[in-house]
């Protein structure tokens, strides 16, 4: 039982990691987008402004979530070779 116990704790201990390394990355974008949601497009469908272009709505958020993925993945890389060298991460700095 107390295995399972240490099992869940690291378990907290390493996501709450994982997610320090990704928002100081997050941090570190100065272009970072967030996502349309193109509801215009549905809504009317008659308007056929380049603004509510759909296809380039889908484009960038495609782009926009590869942009994230990026970080995700950038995040668990850090988090694999902290881990390897047993650092500690407090208030987004390594130490």
């Amino acid at each position: 039982m107390n295995l399972k116990k240490n099992k869940a704790e690291e378990h907290l201990t390493r996501r709450s990691r994982l997610h320090e390394i990704l928002i100081a990355l997050i941090k570190q974008q100065k272009d970072l987008e967030l996502m349309d949601e193109g509801v215009e497009v549905f809504q009317n469908p008659t308007n056929h402004s380049e603004k509510y272009d759909s296809s380039k709505i889908i484009q960038r958020n495609q782009r926009i979530i590869k942009k994230y993925q990026s970080l995700v993945r950038s995040a668990i890389a850090l988090d694999a070779l902290l881990d390897s060298e047993q650092y500690e991460i407090s208030d987004g700095k390594f130490s």
